[in-house]
């Protein structure tokens, strides 16, 4: 009977391959078991959105002047208007979304003359029925979301925020013996320099994965 011999750099490659291939199996198992021990909770009310930032004379007086425009993007310490002779400044760097161009009005403190969004803080965030899988959401988890000005495009993210209390500002009663179900905030934060595309107002829908 004759016995195949092999070199030992051919017995080095079959051990290489052979290693390879374990890992991928390996890695391929660890993915499958991800996505079978994951539940996933579908959220389809839902935006693109940051906090708004309100511009606001710290004195009363009549709106002179407004320097900037809806779209303009800012830096930090940017004149925005002139109210009186208070001249009010962005605190940080940001996109204008709203202006007040009544020029002649009384303006108050605390009333604003122009709004704006810090980019860096848009989140896809979504509004979820307390009983539609709420508790199983965690900080952290894995999100994906299309949004419909980009039809079946899909991004990335991760839950960084679950809202500590309702959207509902009263608890109501009433002789109905079924409670009203309420709905919580869910946000998630995704790289803005990765989609440059997403816009403050943008209408999107959400999955998250949950373990």
């Amino acid at each position: 009977m004759s016995t195949t011999t092999f070199s030992p750099e051919l017995r080095r490659r079959l051990m290489i391959f052979g290693g390879a291939g374990l890992l991928i199996l390996v890695a391929a198992g660890i993915v499958s078991y991800i996505i079978s021990s994951s539940r996933e909770v579908a959220i389809d009310t839902a935006s693109i959105s940051a906090p708004i930032i309100d511009l606001s004379p710290t004195t009363s007086g009549r709106l002179n002047a407004i320097y900037v425009n809806e779209g303009d993007r800012l830096p930090a310490n940017t004149p925005v208007a002139l109210v009186g002779t208070e001249v009010v400044k962005t605190k940080t760097a940001g996109l204008i979304v709203q202006i007040n161009d009544t020029i002649g009005a009384q303006i108050v403190p605390g009333q604003p003359v122009v709004e704006m969004i810090d980019t860096t803080q848009l989140r896809v965030v979504g509004r979820i029925d307390e009983n539609k899988g709420l508790a199983q959401i965690r900080v952290g988890d894995p999100v994906t979301f299309t949004v419909d000005a980009f039809g079946g495009e899909s991004f990335t993210g991760v839950v960084d925020e679950i809202a500590p209390t309702s959207n509902q500002s009263g608890i109501v009663f009433d002789i109905s013996s079924q409670r009203e179900t309420q709905q919580f905030d869910v946000k998630a934060r995704f790289d803005t320099n990765t989609y440059p595309q997403l816009k403050n107002g943008m209408s999107a829908r959400m999955w998250i994965y949950t373990e």
